[in-house]
């Protein structure tokens, strides 16, 4: 494959076009959020291994996520929730203090007591721990009851981010199941008890086995005997915690929980996150798999600082191919050793891209992009969190749709490039960007191949026919992006051109270029003439018949063959086909993890620059489907998608899914695309972004395609309590003290309501500036709602 762009030839990865080592250029730290005091001493790239990723919804940024809470439609407001809580505590307190002060009052609570008869029993212990297990429980109850009257779940739930972040430096943490939460507050309690009945003198028999081991000369006040029996409580101290802890399996709560500043280093969560972390940073996998000298060789680098995230990435990609197919073990192994984070590495030698101006979460594969706002119209799982794209939500392509200066090209169209070229120096991804030279894709170093239409200067160019298999395929191509008409204009000018190009490869063995098939459509009598002797030594008889069957067709005056001539005409000008020593490019190299971007011609040339766009897309459609190999993810980015939609790659968009590939298309308008073709575009595609400032037509389509939603209109009517006597009103006048709301009776009329999620008015004239309203489609098939997304 020395046609195929990519760099010659395919070495080793740990070699030069020299022969020599790659020395790898110092690592930058990976992205990582702040770490606690106890964790500064940590590598960079273990605290970012240790943050968590949480599973969520698609497009959820997951490293560090913190689900939110479900929804609380009668959510309370801080001070009606502090205060409700404050005035349950007073009131729950005031009652408990008038039972121990025996009022009068609360005299029936003791009765059970009385029916039983505890006051008559001979036995001491069981006179005095039977009340006081009794209170105990009285006082459980109290809390319970109060705790729900004050709102204590609510209260918990609003503030138990907060606490798990104090106590465990990490609010996300997964809610424990309530069944081991009962568990150990029930041992706690029970703890507790016993405790207290073993150390108020009401239980004596657990000092019998003291008594027994000390000498009977020890008094009292001897020094020998204090310090005795003080080390005897700490033991009976210690065997309660031991025993009630393994009732209430305190251990899996502690391990669930850890206190950040006595563990230091480790980690909370369950024993599933636990054993993930694990994996991620000790390298417990390749451990198990017997490449123990490789694990050691990995983890020293992480310890000293000198493989960076991308590294990482890279290794573990390589580690997969190993445990889907286990022969290649040994090979691992051996590399791993032998070069420890330089393994593997990109055939480029580079372990990072010159400069990354996004964030980029390399384990998950994503890109932040920017913040749901928190606001009514998202959704309440998307509210105030961060949003990403990754490869299985490109996969279903993406659409972004703004006017000029809207943000599409540096806020979402560059890091999505930035990304899918990190994923491909891992080795997971393959990535052609196409734009004009002054888009900002990225610096030239950044890239495995820069195409430059046009320029003579230019180390390789664009193969006019892609990766066709036969002149049909390389005609069909060819004619939709000439024309970009209708399915049977495209038919027409296809089999115009086939009547050409086939004669003249059965004629050659090559396919002709621009100048070639330009002259054959002008009818040039030399060119021609020369063809037919061609074909006639060659005995391609039945391809005269074609030449034949051409001239007859340019007769006629609806013939598509001037038209393809002028469109060839307007590629020759911009200099499609240089006369260089360039390497040709073409789709068919997408097998590789390579990193193509492609100029279109200058200023001037802006019909060429369609037409060329309308072949890379019409190729790139076509090639990632045919593709032997499919386990790289291939990408497609159009900065400027204006004229490239025809009705054949709108059936190849919804190919891709099926292909582990991904076209991302940003346009000015919708405008730009043919009105029959809005709607099959916006439904090929997963991912459809509408910036800031679009029209109230284009609005109308995005409206139209996120469709409807079910909400509940609520009309309340609500009027102050003015009834009752002066006991509740001056209950009323205490609760409003606390709570700052007076008493009311609401009067609720609640009726379900079909309403657009965006309408075309919201979408064009209330999105800010620097913000985008953003629906994905994840490749499993699982929707994100539209939300409206702050920028950068």
């Amino acid at each position: 494959m020395n046609s195929d762009g990519t760099r010659e030839p395919w070495r080793t990865p740990q070699e030069t076009p020299g022969g020599t080592p790659v020395v790898p250029p110092p690592q930058a730290a990976p992205p990582a959020p702040r770490a606690p005091a106890d964790e500064a001493e940590l590598p960079p790239l273990k605290r970012w291994l240790r943050v968590p990723r949480p599973a969520a919804r698609p497009g959820v940024w997951r490293p560090g996520h913190v689900p939110r809470p479900p929804e609380d439609p009668d959510q309370l407001s801080d001070r009606e929730l502090h205060g409700g809580a404050l005035l349950a505590a007073l009131t729950g307190w005031l009652v408990w203090s008038l039972y121990a002060n025996d009022v009068f009052v609360f005299g029936w609570v003791t009765e059970p007591l009385d029916w039983l008869g505890v006051a008559s029993w001979e036995a001491r212990g069981a006179r005095v721990a039977v009340p006081y297990l009794y209170e105990l429980l009285l006082l459980v109850v109290l809390v319970c009851a109060f705790g729900r009257l004050g709102n204590a779940p609510r209260l918990w739930r609003r503030w138990r981010p907060t606490v798990l972040r104090a106590w465990s430096g990490r609010p996300d943490i997964e809610v424990q199941d309530r069944k081991v939460t009962v568990r150990a507050a029930a041992a706690l309690v029970a703890a507790y008890a016993v405790w207290r009945l073993s150390f108020n003198g009401t239980w004596m028999f657990w000092l019998d086995p003291f008594y027994g081991a000390v000498p009977d000369d020890w008094g009292h006040p001897m020094t020998a005997y204090t310090v005795a029996y003080n080390i005897y409580y700490v033991l009976y101290t210690l065997l309660l915690v031991l025993l009630f802890g393994a009732l209430g399996d305190w251990r899996a709560v502690w391990r669930r929980f850890p206190p950040a500043r006595l563990t230091g280093r480790d980690v909370a969560g369950s024993a599933r996150e636990r054993a993930e972390v694990a994996r991620l940073t000790e390298f417990t996998e390749l451990r198990a798999a017997g490449a123990g000298a490789a694990a050691e060789r990995l983890l020293a680098e992480v310890d000293d600082g000198t493989m960076g995230d991308l590294d990482y990435a890279r290794i573990q990609h390589a580690w997969r191919s190993v445990v889907a197919r286990p022969t290649e073990l040994p090979a691992f192994d051996e590399a791993v050793r032998r070069d420890g984070a330089a393994a593997f590495v990109h055939p480029s030698g580079d372990r990072d891209l010159p400069v990354r101006a996004a964030q980029h979460d390399l384990l998950t594969r994503q890109v932040r992009i920017g913040t749901a706002v928190d606001e009514e119209r998202n959704a309440h799982e998307y509210r105030g969190v961060d949003i990403a794209l990754d490869p299985a939500l490109l996969n279903t392509s993406l659409l972004a749709v703004g006017p000029p200066g809207a943000g599409k090209t540096g806020r979402v169209v560059r890091p999505v490039v930035e990304s899918l070229c990190l994923q491909a120096l891992a080795g997971q991804a393959a990535v052609v960007a196409v734009g004009s030279a002054n888009s900002g894709l990225g610096p030239d170093a950044a890239f495995d191949i820069v195409v430059r239409v046009g320029d003579q200067s230019s180390t390789h160019q664009l193969a006019l026919y892609g990766a066709a298999h036969d002149t049909d395929e390389a005609a069909a191509l060819l004619a939709e992006a000439l024309l970009g008409g209708t399915q049977a204009e495209t038919r027409e000018a296809a089999a115009a051109l086939v009547q050409l190009i086939g004669p003249y490869h059965a004629a050659y063995g090559r396919l002709p270029g621009v100048p070639e098939l330009r002259a054959m459509l002008d009818g040039a009598p030399a060119l021609l003439a020369s063809l037919r002797e061609d074909l006639a030594l060659a005995g391609a008889h039945h391809q005269q018949r074609e030449l034949d069957a051409r001239e007859r067709a340019a007769a006629r005056p609806d013939d598509p063959g001037q038209r393809l001539a002028d469109r060839l005409a307007v590629l020759d000008r911009a200099g499609f086909s240089v006369e260089a020593a360039a390497r040709p490019f073409s789709m068919a190299t997408l097998t590789h993890p390579l990193r193509v971007r492609i100029d279109l011609p200058a200023t001037g040339h802006t019909e060429a620059g369609r037409i060329i766009t309308r072949l890379l897309l019409a190729q790139f459609t076509s090639a990632v489907v045919n593709r032997p190999d499919r386990s790289l993810f291939a990408t497609l980015v159009l900065d400027d998608a204006t004229a490239a939609v025809t009705q054949g790659t709108v059936r190849g968009l919804a190919q891709l899914r099926g292909a582990n590939a991904g076209a991302v298309l940003a346009l000015r308008t919708l405008d730009d695309v043919p009105s029959e073709l809005r709607a099959g575009l916006l439904g090929a595609v997963g991912c459809r972004m509408a910036f800031a400032g679009i029209t109230t037509w284009d609005a109308e389509h995005f409206a139209h395609v996120w469709g409807t939603a079910w909400t509940e209109d609520q009309d309340i009517t609500r009027t102050p309590d003015r009834t009752g006597g002066i006991v509740r009103k001056t209950v009323r006048g205490v609760r409003r003290l606390f709570t700052g709301r007076d008493t009311t009776t609401d009067s609720i009329t609640v009726r379900k309501v079909e309403r657009q999620r965006w309408s075309a008015s919201e979408l064009a004239h209330r999105v800010p500036p620097r913000h985008a309203v953003l629906s994905t489609t994840s490749a499993a098939g699982e929707p994100g709602p539209p939300v409206l997304v702050r920028l950068g």
